[in-house]
């Protein structure tokens, strides 16, 4: 599949979901998945992977959506709401829950750059992310 270099809030475009909004400089998204669960009614899983340019970090956000993150290349830190930060490095994972607030999503580095892959479970046809001010 042809990488396709845009936000991850935008990735959502290329799987048949809604535009959320223009998103930060440095992170690119390439959609390799999106599955129907049949034998989960009204659940779809969505697979993707992200890459942060050296310094990219994400807004605050949430998915809605159980989101199992695996950490490919590079160094990220990532933080929900009332947890404590990590900083995770190749072959480490990280999971966040339908109601969790993303509050830290970034390369750990500001020289080298990382890359993750995401496996979303979440509602059928609903929004991929949303912001959260």
């Amino acid at each position: 599949m042809k990488k396709i270099c845009i936000p991850l809030f935008l990735a959502a475009a290329f799987l048949a979901q809604p535009v959320l909004a223009a998103g930060p400089q440095g992170i690119s998204v390439t959609p390799l998945m999106a599955q129907n669960l049949s034998d989960m009614p009204g659940k779809e899983g969505l697979m993707i992977t992200v890459d942060y340019a050296p310094g990219a970090a994400d807004p605050v956000h949430r998915h809605r959506a159980h989101g199992f993150i695996y950490v490919l290349e590079g160094s990220i830190v990532m933080q929900v709401k009332g947890g404590k930060e990590v900083t995770l490095t190749p072959g480490q994972t990280f999971y966040e829950g339908p109601n969790d607030i993303h509050t830290v999503g970034r390369n750990a580095s500001s020289t080298q750059p990382a890359k993750f892959l995401v496996m979303l479970i979440k509602q059928k046809k609903a929004e991929v992310l949303e912001l959260v001010k």
